[in-house]
């Protein structure tokens, strides 16, 4: 097929662009760490062109996207496959998703991940342990060591300190 040809040679060394199968291709729009990129996936039904391609963002890319803004890039995708029905577009699709990725996303809250992940690391599992650190540096090497020897870092006796060691 024509367009199979065409996109293959176009994306070729294109690491954002993947053909799943010879009917069906992924595209990232947007750089891995972004957190504005996301992924569409286009596939043609027997009858495309002169049928819609399925476009779908159902990947596991985009699971930190809101289902509303996926649906708003699909509508706005759709109002372009209308527009180049009969046509070979899958190219077309992708490019227009490039130039258009700052509006696509626009309402897609960047914070969201990155402040949810602030919060769980401010509770308390990284605190305690800092604060027992201060306390230990005023030790000398070979007390810390006897410490680290005999106690994990709360100062309780490991599990099974006492077993016999049947490994050595």
């Amino acid at each position: 097929q024509m367009e199979l040809e065409a996109l293959r040679s176009i994306y070729e060394g294109d690491a954002c662009f993947r053909e799943l199968s010879p009917v069906s291709f992924q595209y990232r729009i947007g750089e891995s760490g972004d957190p504005k990129a996301f992924l569409i996936e286009v596939s043609w039904p027997e009858t495309y062109p002169q049928t819609a391609p399925v476009i779908s963002m159902d990947a596991f890319f985009n699971n930190t996207i809101s289902s509303a803004i996926k649906q708003s890039i699909l509508d706005k995708l759709m109002v372009e496959v209308e527009a180049n029905l009969g046509t070979a577009m899958t190219y077309t699709l992708f490019e227009y998703a490039k130039d258009n990725k700052e509006v696509f996303m626009e309402n897609q809250p960047v914070n969201t991940v990155t402040s949810v992940s602030n919060s769980i690391s401010i509770g308390a599992p990284d605190v305690p342990p800092s604060k027992k650190k201060e306390k230990k540096e005023q030790l000398s090497k070979t007390q810390k060591r006897k410490l680290a020897d005999k106690t994990d870092n709360k100062g309780e006796l490991p599990r099974g300190w006492n077993w016999v060691d049947v490994i050595k």
